[in-house]
């Protein structure tokens, strides 16, 4: 501890994030007390005069149950984080760190903020969701520099009013609690809203005043019980991300057709008889209607050609066939469009692969998902590295031969999607880069051979797919780099054999083999005891090791079909997994 203090005097940011910690120590409220020079002891070597006072304390993941009084200690405080943890209540000294501009105190078990909180007028993101909180206090109004609150998973059943006074809200998150209004007033003043997220309540009316938050980029109220759609939607006009499913909405109006920016709009598990012809103007890229009581769909819906996904199931659809409804959209488009007249065919255009890229970009600013899946792209578009802290990409079905050095910038992607490629070179400079990187899925690429150390830039990987890269293991890249695999789909390799290292790989879940040139399993396999799926069909397998029946309590599906198994009777396979990993375990010598 007293290094850590130590450290914190020189940085002025102190972490005691999972620690066990049941209290803050009091060294933590006392953090430069007793510092000074002079005395000859150790404080000398402290360097007391280039202290720093603390700025920023990180305890979260512990089980505090209690904050002191002492807190007013900090009043230099800009970042404090006890999420995670056992608190109950927050202490009035909250209101005295007038620089604390960031508070975090979700997955507690808070049933209530002091007033105090309103005196701390820096403030400007506040997190308090997952509590059992009943209500905010009024007196966060006083907080007038707040543009993020967070405040999921409560038990609100209104918002204070005082709350008009934050106008430079920007994010809100409300999901999750028992509001059944949220009043005109608090809506019209909040007009920098960008993000606001309000599913999961018991809400019954959406405000006529939402019209006039003309930022807002996303908005969020499915699973409420909003009836209708009021017509000044169309004032929402930045708005790229629309959730309305699990309420009781009848009609769309027409209005919401002038959201020429909207990409998303989900509708599901409504009432709706029909869809509007002037909402077919929309540009969208995802369109939910499913479980509706839709009959029909007008053909004009024909010539919304950004489509990419139309999801249509649960509605009691009488002029299209079942087919059609379950099928590829871009079928159902072109079905509809010929129930247009002539005239009125000509008009569908199809949006060019840059209008495509531009609605997918504006999409991934709250989503920090991009999809630029099957434009037939030849080189990864400049707007991926432009676009912000994306955490997944999906390039997969184009034509792109190799990664730009540009996207080693994307330094927060979690999720690189290369399928079906054609991509020669293993990407080890950008990925080296990508230190985020869990989930990498290059299948059905023209991969060469991965360098033997190829692995090793990507140790945190998760998942990973090589599918259908015949030549890429021949170097024989150490898995054993990898030791945070949970999942590897090598299939349609031309594997003779299992790569020996697999073995060593004790969080695997899944392992998919198939479609090879095997001829046998190794016994190390034995030793993967967090197996769940293991697929060996289609290879040349004719005997299976008696020690794969140890798996018996972890794995759950054992494919064998398609193998010349001569080891294990017809019988005992036709019983499934089970019945086979124990017929192999009683195999095993005594």
């Amino acid at each position: 501890m007293n290094r850590l203090l130590k450290a914190a005097r020189a940085s002025g940011s102190l972490n005691l994030s999972n620690r066990s910690l049941t209290e803050i120590p009091d060294e933590v409220y006392r953090n430069l007390e007793g510092l000074g020079g002079g005395g000859g002891g150790d404080d000398d070597d402290d360097k007391w005069w280039e202290a720093v006072e603390l700025q920023k304390l990180i305890l979260a993941h512990n089980s505090i149950g209690s904050l002191k009084e002492d807190l007013r200690n900090l009043p230099f405080l800009v970042v404090l984080n006890l999420s995670h943890n056992c608190l109950t209540q927050l202490p009035a000294a909250i209101g005295e760190l007038p620089q604390l501009k960031m508070l975090d105190v979700s997955f507690n078990s808070i049933i209530e903020i002091a007033e105090e909180i309103g005196s701390a007028a820096s403030l400007v993101k506040l997190d308090c969701s997952n509590n059992r909180l009943t209500e905010l206090p009024s007196s966060l109004g006083r907080c007038l520099e707040l543009s993020d609150l967070k405040g999921s998973n409560n038990l609100f059943t209104s918002l204070p009013e005082d709350l008009a006074n934050c106008s430079k809200l920007s994010k809100l998150d409300m999901e999750g609690n028992k509001l059944s209004m949220i009043s005109e007033n608090l809506i019209s003043s909040w007009t920098m809203l960008t993000e606001f997220n309000a599913s999961k309540n018991l809400l019954t009316v959406l405000p006529v005043s939402i019209g006039g938050l003309s930022h807002l980029i996303r908005l969020d109220l499915h699973q409420n019980r909003i009836s209708a759609i009021p017509s000044s939607i169309n004032g929402c006009h930045s708005l790229t991300e629309l959730y309305l499913g699990n309420n009781n909405i009848s009609i769309v109006p027409v209005e919401i057709g002038a959201l020429s920016r909207l990409g998303t709009l989900d509708l599901q598990s409504n009432q709706l008889k029909d869809y509007p012809v002037e909402a077919c103007k929309l540009s969208l890229l995802v369109l939910d209607l499913s479980n509706n009581s839709l009959s029909g769909l007008p053909p004009e819906m024909g010539k919304m050609t950004t489509l990419r996904k139309l999801l249509l199931s649960g509605n009691p659809l009488r002029t299209l066939r079942s087919s059609l409804v379950s099928g590829p959209t871009p079928a159902l488009l072109k079905f509809l469009r010929s129930r247009l007249s002539v005239d009125e065919d000509s008009e569908a255009v199809t949006p060019s692969k840059e209008e495509v890229i531009a609605m997918a970009t504006r999409l991934s600013i709250t989503s920090k998902e991009l999809s630029m899946e099957g434009l037939e792209l030849t080189a990864v578009p400049s707007e991926v590295w432009e676009s912000g802290e994306v955490i997944k990409l999906d390039l997969s079905r184009n034509s792109i031969q190799e990664l730009p050095v540009e996207l080693s910038s994307c330094v927060s992607l979690q999720t690189l999607i290369l399928s079906k490629n054609q991509i020669i070179e293993w990407p080890t400079s950008v990925l080296k880069s990508l230190s985020s990187l869990s989930c990498l899925k290059m299948d059905n690429n023209s991969l060469r051979q991965i360098p033997s150390d190829g692995f090793e830039v990507v140790p945190k990987l998760q998942i990973l797919d090589l599918s259908g890269n015949a030549a890429s293991l021949l170097d024989g890249p150490a898995f054993s780099s990898l030791p945070y695999l949970q999942e590897i789909y090598l299939r349609r390799m031309k594997l003779s054999e299992v790569p020996s290292d697999i073995v060593v790989l004790h969080q695997l879940r899944i392992l998919d083999l198939s479609q090879n040139s095997l001829q046998s399993i190794p016994v190390g396999l034995k030793n993967l005891t967090s197996l769940k799926e293991l697929d060996l069909s289609d290879n040349n397998i004719s005997v299976l090791p008696p020690e794969l029946g140890l798996l018996e309590p972890s794995l759950q599906a054992l494919r064998l079909d398609g193998n010349p198994l001569r080891s294990i009777r017809r019988t005992v396979l036709s019983k499934g997994t089970k019945a086979v990993l124990n017929y192999l375990k009683d195999k095993l010598p005594e």
